[in-house]
């Protein structure tokens, strides 16, 4: 498939955390055209119900594809996630992926069968997660910690500001205690771009696992049956859905992460 046929494929989150899932992607897939929208007008999904963020995530998903025809869209997000998916998978004929939590291989991997999932509000107390657990992680102690701050440093990272040690440690604090805990699962695509931060305040964990590779290679496979309907894009793009501070210096770090330039995309409520 040469690179003017290549697929357009729509990245969306309530925030910048879907960069973790967009980057192994991008590095799986390097030439096909991305799209990337996050809804900062209504960040963090975690505080909100899930009928707003069904309405959204379908709202802003239909108006991206009126103007560039989308060919596979991946939520990056697993609080959105656990409620869009069958909407979204009713009204678009094209591929539709999701975000799991990697309790399964995190299940797999842990040598003292004591693990952590590290997520939103949101995502801890879905039925869905749950049903994982239940499923694949019954022999193991499980660990859960749902927060919203997480999410917001991770967010404040990525827009080139500095890392709240303090605020993050005392988010980790339950967990700092527990020597045994080897294997922390990171149930928020935003949890990746701190995971360096995340392992500074948790030396005993050895591993952290999140989904991204796994999306990607669940994004290649869909592809392959694929019939590109998207017109011939050029450049990648990236979308909010309110005007925030900090623009300019974020222009700069979406260069870096390959994407051409910042568009504002009005929702009518």
């Amino acid at each position: 498939m040469d690179k003017q046929t290549q697929p357009t494929i729509l990245f969306f989150d309530s925030g910048v955390g879907g960069f973790s899932v967009y980057k192994e992607t991008k590095q799986l897939l390097p030439n096909c055209h991305y799209l990337y929208c996050f809804d900062n007008a209504y960040f963090p999904y975690s505080e909100k119900t899930e009928e707003q963020i069904v309405r959204r995530t379908l709202s802003i998903c239909h108006k991206i594809d009126q103007d560039f025809p989308l060919d596979l869209i991946v939520i990056a997000c697993n609080t959105a996630s656990t409620v869009v998916l069958p909407v979204l998978r009713e009204h678009f004929s094209i591929p539709i992926v999701g975000t799991v939590p990697a309790i399964k291989p995190a299940a797999e991997i842990s040598e003292t069968k004591h693990i952590g999932l590290l997520a939103t509000k949101g995502t801890v107390k879905r039925t869905y997660v749950y049903d994982l657990i239940k499923n694949h992680a019954s022999h193991c102690m499980v660990e859960k910690i749902g927060s919203t701050k997480l999410v917001e440093i991770a967010e404040q990272k990525l827009h080139g500001k500095y890392v709240d040690f303090i605020a993050l440690k005392q988010e980790l604090s339950a967990w700092q205690a527990i020597m045994d805990l080897d294997t922390v699962v990171l149930g928020c695509t935003h949890f990746p771009l701190i995971k360096e931060e995340i392992a500074q305040c948790l030396p005993q964990v050895k591993y952290f696992m999140d989904s991204g590779k796994a999306i990607a290679l669940r994004v290649k496979s869909l592809l392959s049956n694929v019939k590109v309907r998207s017109e011939i894009l050029e450049k990648n793009f990236i979308f909010c859905t309110q005007l925030f501070n900090y623009e300019t210096q974020f222009q700069h770090i979406i260069h870096l992460w390959g994407f051409e330039a910042l568009h504002l995309l009005a929702i009518d409520e």
